[in-house]
Order: C-alpha cells, then sequence, then structure tokens
C-alpha cells in the first residue's frame, strides 16, 4: 500500500513538472499544444488513480474440507461344517458287556461291546471307523472295519479300554462311527464306570 502512494506521489511531481516546463516554454509551444499537454497529464493521473483504488477483497479463502478415508468392508465367509449322508445311520440296541456304573479298578483292562444296527439305506462299507469322541479316551484305539455291513444287519462293536488312575468316581467314555470321509452318523455309544468309592448325598428335609 506505501508503494502505491509513493508511486502517485510520483506521477503527481512529474506532471507538476511537465505542466510548468510547458508555461514557462517560450513560443516554441501553441497555446494549443499547452491545453492538450495539460488535459493528458490530468488523464494519465486520473488513470493512476483509478488502478490505486481497486478495491481487494478482503474475504479470506474457505479451507478446503479433506475428505475422510472410510475403511474398507472385510467380509468373512464361514466355513459350512460337513453334514453326514442322510443314507447311513447307526441304532443303539444294548451294551453287551459293562453295564453302566460297572465298579472298575485303576488300570484294570476290560473290553467293552455293544450291539448295534445299521438301520439306514446303505451299507457301512470297509473302511468306516469307530472312533473316540468324549469324554475319557480310556486309552482306546480306533476300529476300523474290515467288512461292509449291509443295511438292517445288526453287528457287535467293541473296543478295548484301561481304567485310569488316579481318579475316583463316576468316568465315561463315549464313541461314534464315520465314513470314510471322517464324518460322524448315527448315535453315540457310551461307556460309564465307577472308580473307588462314590459318595452319595444325603438329601435332608428343610422343615
Amino acid at each position: 500500500m506505501k508503494t502505491r502512494i509513493a508511486s502517485i506521489l510520483l506521477i503527481g511531481i512529474l506532471i507538476f513538472l511537465l505542466f510548468s516546463c510547458g508555461i514557462n516554454s517560450e513560443s516554441q509551444t501553441e497555446p494549443g499544444d499547452v491545453n492538450v499537454v495539460r488535459t493528458e497529464a490530468v488523464a494519465t493521473f486520473a488513470s493512476s488513480l483509478t488502478e490505486t483504488l481497486v478495491a481487494v477483497p478482503s474475504a479470506s479463502p474457505t479451507p478446503a474440507v479433506e475428505p475422510t478415508a472410510t475403511p474398507p468392508l472385510v467380509t468373512v465367509t464361514l466355513e459350512t461344517p460337513p453334514t453326514a449322508n442322510s443314507c447311513y445311520n447307526l441304532l443303539y440296541i444294548k451294551d453287551v458287556t459293562i453295564p453302566d456304573g460297572a465298579q472298575m479298578k485303576p488300570g484294570e483292562v476290560f473290553t467293552k461291546t455293544w450291539l448295534v444296527q445299521n438301520i439306514g439305506g446303505c451299507a457301512w462299507r470297509a473302511g468306516f471307523t469307530f472312533q473316540h469322541v468324549g469324554g475319557d479316551s480310556m486309552r482306546g484305539s480306533q476300529v476300523t472295519l474290515t467288512e461292509a455291513i449291509q443295511t438292517g444287519s445288526k453287528r457287535e462293536i467293541s473296543v478295548q479300554l484301561v481304567v485310569p488312575s488316579g481318579q475316583n468316581g463316576i468316568i465315561q467314555s463315549s464313541w461314534r462311527m464315520a465314513d470314510e470321509n471322517g464324518i460322524f452318523f448315527g448315535d453315540t455309544l457310551s461307556v460309564n464306570i465307577t472308580v473307588g468309592t462314590v459318595t452319595t448325598p444325603i438329601a435332608t428335609n428343610t422343615p
């Protein structure tokens, strides 16, 4: 702003000097020429004033708003667990050995046998397995069928087990049949034994 005011003053001084020179000049310049010079000087001065007085916008620019980044959506695909073939089914009929609650000693070796029936629409093929699925395994091993069991047939399935040591009370072991893909089907077969003394709580009547 100060620079513009100084420029205006300098232009004014130059115009004044030109104006003075025009008046004091001898017959070299005629009165008509003097008027032309005065008119041009005044026009130049007015033009400089117009350029100087141009309004400067005072409004400050509005800051740009940066867009907020939206995190990408993560989709999780849950795997569907395999389902048993509806053509396979096993029905528990009865315990052949070691009834539930049988008293056993720690470390005792025994064979548990169940009688089951194939009630599905397909035969159980050789290679199907009978596996531990819950409770204490009692050191039992997987049993593999060596021959097919046709639909409607009844068979005994046996597993050799060992009574755990260091445990008292009721011990349970659960087993189930599976196809060649390891998919279980049919009833779950269990053995329940009692080791040591089981204390039965005495019921009391509350008045």
